[in-house]
């Protein structure tokens, strides 16, 4: 891997986020080359160059860095330790494999947190050979890696779903941990450069249906010290791990006014989708800056509101929804991403659309959010 300035930057990954990446390394002057497994991910017809291979195979990602500079995610699916000989001869990943260690696994994730008295929900790891007797349910059950879009998340009401759920998890690794009550589910984006320097994006309120989102709301409408507390996490999180790159954090703000950490994602992620068309600098390109050693870009919004609406499948299908999808394009202010995915199916992202808009009262955002929707779903 060469050294000095990073210009061509490798992707472990090729999905939407990498295809987005693309876009944004494109503007910025940079080379993106991806690592996946399918001529049909999104990022193939982006990338500028595409090595295929599994996503945890080292083998394929030694092949990626004899090309790149420097090599970053764009999922959690690695197999860590098999990277960990490649980083020892040398390759750069951003963030480093030492920063992605304690975040991977959900368990060590919420232990990660809690030592540095970071608030977080109640947890415990679960072993299903020993399941203790004084649950007060509901608790969220959740499989401690590889979970995503809600795969391995389910919320059990009693005992019966308990004992359920130990039958179809019986041989995965599980935490559990309490259902929280919140009052509104807020994320944030935030970077970290090799200077130090940490940037931190809007406050964002989240609309999540069946553990995945549907909607975000730019900007959450929450006062100074949920805003401040959000912040304060999130420096603190990205200094500890000396992170060089974007994490997306998630929240739960309960009645009370707590701010509970969620779930944190070492990579960009679907509740910063807005920046694209919303902020000065999107958070790829923020991200593009951060791994390649470039001046750090402004994250703030360049309009005075914004709605991102996912666009899931809802059936099985392989139509491109080219009339919904023109008829999306016709409302005011709005921008429509298409990911281009051969096959639908239900709760898969197909795209998302961001509204820009001047208005910042939540009411007025919701409702052009359950407008996208009344066009994308049918009655």
């Amino acid at each position: 891997m060469k050294q000095g300035q990073k210009t061509r930057v490798g992707a472990i990954g090729g999905g939407q986020l990498a295809w987005m990446m693309a876009l944004e390394a494109e503007a910025l002057g940079l080379e993106l080359m991806v690592q996946t497994p399918k001529s049909s991910d999104p990022a193939v017809s982006r990338a500028s160059e595409v090595i295929f291979g599994a996503i945890a195979d080292a083998t394929t990602t030694e092949r990626l860095a004899e090309r790149c500079d420097v090599i970053t995610f764009e999922n959690e699916f690695i197999d860590l330790e098999a990277l960990s000989s490649l980083e020892q001869s040398g390759v750069c990943f951003r963030p480093r494999l030492s920063a992605l260690k304690p975040l991977l696994d959900k368990y060590d994730q919420r232990c990660f947190l809690q030592d540095l008295g970071i608030p977080v929900p109640w947890f415990k790891s679960l072993n299903w050979h020993h399941l203790p007797e004084n649950f007060s349910f509901p608790v969220v059950l959740k499989t401690r890696r590889q979970g995503y879009d809600g795969q391995g998340t389910l919320i059990l009401k009693d005992r019966e779903e308990l004992n359920k759920a130990a039958k179809t998890f019986a041989d995965v690794p599980v935490l559990v941990e309490e259902f929280v009550p919140f009052e509104r589910e807020l994320a944030v984006m935030a970077a970290r450069f090799s200077s130090g320097e940490v940037v931190v994006y809007p406050v964002v309120e989240t609309q999540q249906i069946n553990q995945v989102c549907r909607w975000v709301l730019v900007p959450a409408e929450v006062g100074e010290k949920v805003q401040q507390k959000v912040t304060e996490i999130s420096q603190k999180l990205l200094n500890e791990l000396e992170v060089i790159g974007i994490l997306g954090i998630e929240f739960f703000l309960t009645s009370d006014g707590q701010v509970l950490v969620n779930e944190i994602a070492p990579r960009t992620h679907n509740s910063g989708h807005f920046s694209l068309d919303a902020c000065y600098t999107s958070q790829f390109a923020q991200h593009l800056r951060a791994v390649a050693d470039l001046p750090v870009g402004d994250p703030s919004l360049k309009c005075g509101g914004a709605v991102m609406v996912n666009l899931l499948g809802y059936e099985e299908s392989e139509s491109d929804y080219l009339q919904e999808r023109e008829r999306l394009a016709q409302l005011p202010g709005t921008h429509v991403h298409w990911y281009g995915k051969p096959e639908v199916r239900p709760g898969r992202k197909l795209g998302h659309v961001t509204v820009c808009t001047d208005s910042t009262k939540r009411e007025e955002l919701v409702a052009i959010a359950q407008k996208i929707e009344s066009i994308w779903y049918p009655a």
